[in-house]
């Protein structure tokens, strides 16, 4: 969090499902904009690179996700179990921080939270962006499942690396601090995650939120090419882009500079 604005303030906010953990930053009249992480070892800390940037032209409020690692609290056993149930808390969430609309984007897991929570609730969304989103619009690799196999039976650090090293093929060099944070996750209590099955292609089509999806080029979670054809084919309102050497899991802590120049020009736009 050393690497977050200075002016970074530390939010709970109360909703049916338990506390949920923002970090906030950016000026406090500015749009707000609602930042999701992935899953597995990433919390709102992983958007460290982009924080300062984004809060240039938003009020940034990134979330821990209910369940997972970080510090939001699920309410005993009633943490989200349905992709309803996660568009509920996003709605509870959003209105905790008193925002009626508001910009919403992910990665991975989060990416997908933040597209089933626009296909149940659009009108609470002004903008929408997808870095390569998880379960939406391609399945996983097989060979992405065998790797992990090992890291989700029996979290440990050096299986947490053992994988990283592996998606991430060397095709950027890994932060060291955000290297730690995916370890240190390795032994926190969590839930499992929400899965379910993609979104429908015609509720896909009838999304009439504009949508800005990057796709990383070197990911081995899913075919990259699956994802970037069959969003384009589906979504009205997409704009989609390739990240050239960068991996799954290397988002968004890689390429900084110009995913930031992504997120900046369709945020900015009218």
């Amino acid at each position: 969090m050393a690497q977050w604005p200075p002016d970074r303030e530390a939010l709970t906010v109360p909703t049916p499902f338990g506390d949920t953990h923002v970090n906030a930053c950016g000026p406090r009249d500015a749009p707000p904009l609602l930042l999701l992480p992935g899953g597995g070892g990433a919390t709102s800390a992983s958007w460290y690179a982009q924080a300062a940037d984004l809060a240039r032209i938003r009020r940034v409020y990134a979330l821990d996700l209910i369940g997972g690692p970080g510090l939001s609290a699920p309410a005993g056993n009633r943490h989200p179990r349905t992709v309803a149930d996660l568009a509920d808390w996003l709605n509870a969430v959003l209105d905790g921080l008193g925002v009626t609309v508001a910009d919403v984007g992910g990665h991975s897991y989060g990416a997908g939270i933040a597209l089933h929570h626009a296909l149940r609730a659009p009108e609470r969304v002004r903008r929408l962006f997808l870095l390569d989103p998880t379960q939406c619009f391609a399945g996983f690799k097989a060979a992405y499942l065998l790797h992990a196999l090992p890291m989700l039976v029996r979290p440990a650090p050096r299986r947490v690396r053992a994988f990283l090293e592996w998606e991430t093929g060397g095709a950027a060099p890994m932060d060291p601090d955000w290297l730690r944070l995916q370890e240190a996750a390795a032994g926190f209590p969590s839930v499992k995650p929400v899965t379910g099955p993609r979104p429908a292609p015609d509720a896909l089509r009838a999304l009439d939120v504009p949508v800005l999806l990057l796709v990383a080029a070197n990911s081995r979670t899913h075919d990259p090419t699956e994802v970037l054809d069959r969003a384009t084919a589906l979504l009205p309102r997409v704009q989609a882009a390739v990240l050239p050497d960068v991996s799954h899991h290397a988002l968004p802590q890689a390429a900084p500079e110009a995913l930031v120049r992504h997120l900046t020009d369709f945020l900015s736009a009218p």
